[in-house]
């Protein structure tokens, strides 16, 4: 990790070291992605499999993995792994059942009623990754708060093996969280489907879950077709922010280090401490861990991204988390509750010396679908709300239109729209 002491910064050196790794924004992986969708959109199914041959070496022939698989994966499952996913999927139910929103109603003025009501998104697409790692996390995460919100149709896409398989965690998960359907399909052409619909595969009106840089792309793209799916947030590779002083246990500051930079290479994680000789201890507890880990050249690729920042005071800490805008933010500082109500930009934040990050990556109940790559300044993580969408109404009595309509009238005609004046005037002279 690269080592700066924030005070001898410029502001754009500042701004420098606070940058992510430059992002894929090639334009020939744009056109290609655009190719497999449009092929997706004319051909379907037959496009599906063609691409997933051609990008995951395995002929299917069939796209949805039979219920019975399901089940089988999950009494396959050994009572620990059953266990452990079951804690995990009630508190995530736990957590967003209490996000559910209430239909309100009020009058705003005498006669005229406004309402606002709740309904669930009808059909969402959850792309969970297939890579170099089983994400079962993600299925708990997108599927369970999918079923509090009442989604009629969840449809898991995931991305088939070598040998033509589905992960049997990600198979178990997938029953236990009582999905709609499972379709061994990955890549922009699994996007595509959710996007167009296939055959087999229904279109959706939103899509979630994150994946590599044709999954983003892919996504992006679908969220710009006239009448296309909405998607849930841009993502990049992950990241974190450690803040820590003296207080913190190194030990414990480098595995939350180390436990984002095994996610991706080009993942990114960002230590912000009070004193050189503090930053040293960390990186020694660093290296050492890192030689251990199964994963080691993917952490150490990340590492290469990564940041040391030594800062002053706390003032300056918290200049540093709202102009980075991390995903996660793990606070292992004297009194971290302290900090939280500056903190204005960040996708979850950890406050504490037994708050890793891995607990809400899996189980503590918030939601692990969360802003990259600065978003956070402006977008939040996956919720409830999420799977919802509101609907105004409004109903006006005789008496509510006669108080409301001349105000109606008169901007109106501010803005030089006759016919809607009229739709007011004509009515109020009915009343006459």
């Amino acid at each position: 990790m690269r080592r700066f002491n924030w005070a001898d910064l410029s502001d754009t050196e500042q701004s420098e070291i606070l940058s992510r790794p430059a992002a894929l924004s090639d334009k020939s992986l744009t056109e290609s992605v655009r190719q497999i969708m449009d092929s997706v959109r004319i051909d379907g199914d037959k496009a599906v499999l063609d691409f997933t041959y051609q990008f995951d070496g395995v002929k299917l022939e069939t796209l949805r993995v039979p219920k019975s698989k399901l089940e089988n994966a999950w009494q396959a499952l050994p009572s620990e792994d059953k266990q452990a996913i079951e804690m995990a999927r009630s508190n995530i139910k736990k957590f967003h059942q209490a996000q559910l929103p209430k239909d309100i109603s009020i009058e705003t003025i005498k006669g005229v009623h406004c309402a606002r009501q709740v309904r669930a998104i009808e059909t969402a697409g959850l792309y969970v990754p297939g890579g170099t790692a089983p994400l079962v996390s993600t299925v708990l995460m997108l599927a369970v708060p999918a079923k509090v919100a009442g989604v009629q149709n969840r449809i898991v896409v995931t991305p088939p093996g070598k040998d033509g398989q589905i992960n049997p965690a990600i198979l178990a998960a997938a029953y236990r969280c009582k999905v709609s359907a499972v379709y061994a399909c990955g890549g922009a052409q699994a996007i595509a489907a959710l996007t167009y619909g296939t055959e087999s595969i229904p279109k959706c009106d939103k899509i979630f879950g994150p994946g590599n840089a044709w999954v983003a792309t892919a996504k992006s793209l679908a969220a710009q077709e006239a009448g296309g799916p909405a998607i849930d947030l841009p993502a990049g590779p992950s990241e974190a922010m450690v803040l820590a002083d003296e207080k913190a246990n190194p030990d414990f500051v480098a595995s939350d280090l180390l436990s984002q930079a095994e996610h991706d290479a080009l993942a990114q994680v960002m230590c912000v401490v009070n004193s050189a000789e503090f930053a040293s201890q960390i990186e020694a507890s660093v290296n050492e861990q890192l030689a251990s880990l199964p994963r080691k050249e993917i952490a150490t690729k990340s590492l290469a991204l990564s940041r040391m920042i030594i800062a002053n005071s706390r003032a300056e800490i918290v200049d540093i988390v709202n102009r980075y805008a991390p995903e996660h933010l793990i606070v292992q500082m004297d009194k971290p509750e302290t900090l939280v109500p500056a903190i204005r930009n960040a996708g979850s934040i950890f406050l504490g010396p037994w708050t890793p990050e891995s607990v809400g990556d899996y189980a503590s109940g918030t939601n692990h679908t969360l802003p990259t790559y600065g978003a956070a300044r402006a977008y939040s993580g996956v919720t409830l709300e999420s799977f919802l969408k509101y609907i105004s109404i409004q109903k006006l009595t005789k008496k509510g239109l006669k108080n409301l309509g001349p105000t109606v009238e008169r901007l109106a005609s501010l803005e030089e729209l006759d016919a809607h004046k009229r739709a007011v005037s004509i009515r109020l002279e009915a009343l006459k």
